[in-house]
């Protein structure tokens, strides 16, 4: 078979004596990979050809400038182009004889002007390296993919902005038939409902949101108290539960107080009236984000749980912002259980310093110690027993034990 005549002149082509190729040893990595960018010939096929940028264009004005010195050179006769080179090094050599002799100075360190300057070793750190002791609570689950953990501080960033939308004001002002007391023995009878229906801690928290909410916009009687109770955990528990109560139960634990109709009626009047923006920031999701920071136990997470649960059914309390309130309920569990005080990894997931919740923790032990027992203590009850690592009963701090404690950690 006979070869393209292109092809035969790249086989046969051997390099010219006297010229040495490159080298196969001791390249320095980044010229062998320009070399090859802008040595790589095109195939005799005609296929693609890699060249770096500007490679072609550089080479090719090369090689214009010297094929016209190669035509120039074969133009002149042989005399007169000996003669006008023996000219050309007798004029260079006078001029160099006529020029002075200058010595030149010692070049000095070229400073960089720009923008950007040498960091020196007393330069303070950037406050990314300053903050000690800050880890990532997230990277352990990062391949269970129910956990979000790539998603789950953007989430909780989310949730700490919806606070300032649902925060609460003082509607009892306006409420002439419902005081706080009453609000509180309907807050007392959702916690027994939750736990007889074994409903999650969530959907609670949610349902007691939805009756403050509620409250704020309509003007209710006694009467359609307990109906807006019952209402808000069966719309809660559409939101949180896998398997929510059915609308019988409900109607059920209200002792047939009120009808079908009443309850259906009432749970369209809360989603109208609220414009079905149920997703409610609520203390308990900041509660365990936070106990995740701290690495706090079971038992520690119990009592958090316990001082946040009773919040539930004071009425001063429910202004609170979520996350605050939770991340005071937490201070106070590690406080009570001598676990050391406040973490810059709690300090950065929450938001707050110590000193922010100083104040609030100071009357969470203080409704600890002084909440009557007597009465309403579905909380305490419940709290009380084994499953919950009977934290009910721990002994609260002292008020004056507890400052020097805040006051020195």
């Amino acid at each position: 078979m006979l070869l393209p005549r292109t092809a035969k002149m790249l086989t046969t082509k051997q390099p010219r004596a006297g010229k040495v190729g490159p080298a196969t040893e001791n390249v320095d990595p980044e010229k062998e990979e320009s070399c090859h960018a802008k040595r790589s010939s095109s195939s005799p096929q005609g296929g693609p050809k890699k060249r770096s940028a500007f490679g072609d264009i550089t080479n090719a004005r090369k090689n214009q400038v010297v094929a016209g010195k190669k035509e120039a050179a074969k133009a002149a006769p042989p005399k007169a182009q000996k003669a006008h080179n023996a000219l050309g090094v007798a004029k260079n050599n006078e001029i160099n004889l006529k020029k002075p002799t200058k010595k030149t100075p010692p070049t000095e360190p070229k400073v960089n002007p720009g923008p950007e300057k040498p960091v020196s070793v007393q330069e303070p750190k950037p406050p990314e390296e300053r903050v000690p002791a800050v880890e990532d609570i997230d990277k352990e689950q990062l391949g269970d993919p129910y956990a979000n953990a790539e998603y789950a501080k953007e989430i909780f960033e989310y949730m700490r902005e919806r606070e300032e939308k649902f925060l609460l004001p003082d509607y009892m002002e306006k409420q002439t038939d419902i005081s706080g007391d009453m609000r509180a023995i309907l807050v007392d009878w959702m916690v027994e409902v939750q736990e007889n229906f074994e409903l999650n801690h969530e959907t609670l928290y949610l349902a007691v949101k939805l009756v403050d909410h509620y409250l704020v916009e309509v003007v209710s009687a006694r009467e359609k108290l307990q109906l807006i109770g019952s209402t808000a955990i069966l719309i809660a528990s559409k939101f949180e539960e896998r398997c929510p109560p059915c609308v019988d139960d409900f109607l059920y634990i209200c002792d047939d107080a009120y009808k079908r109709e009443e309850l259906i009626a009432m749970e369209m009047s809360i989603l109208s009236t609220l414009k079905f923006d149920i997703n409610i920031p609520i203390p308990y999701r900041f509660l365990r984000r936070f106990a995740k920071c701290a690495r706090a136990s079971m038992e520690t997470l119990t009592l958090a749980r316990f001082l946040c649960e009773m919040t539930l059914q004071e009425y001063d309390y429910a202004r609170e912002s979520p996350s605050k309130l939770a991340a005071s309920c937490l201070l106070l569990a590690l406080t009570m259980k001598n676990l050391g005080g406040w973490t810059p990894t709690l300090q950065y997931y929450s938001g707050y310093n110590a000193q922010e919740l100083h104040p609030l923790v100071k009357r969470l032990n203080f409704l600890l110690t002084y909440q009557p027992c007597d009465k309403l203590n579905a909380v305490r009850s419940k709290y009380s027993h084994r499953v919950f690592f009977e934290v009910a009963k721990v002994t609260p701090m002292d008020m004056l034990k507890l400052e020097e404690t805040l006051t020195s950690s």
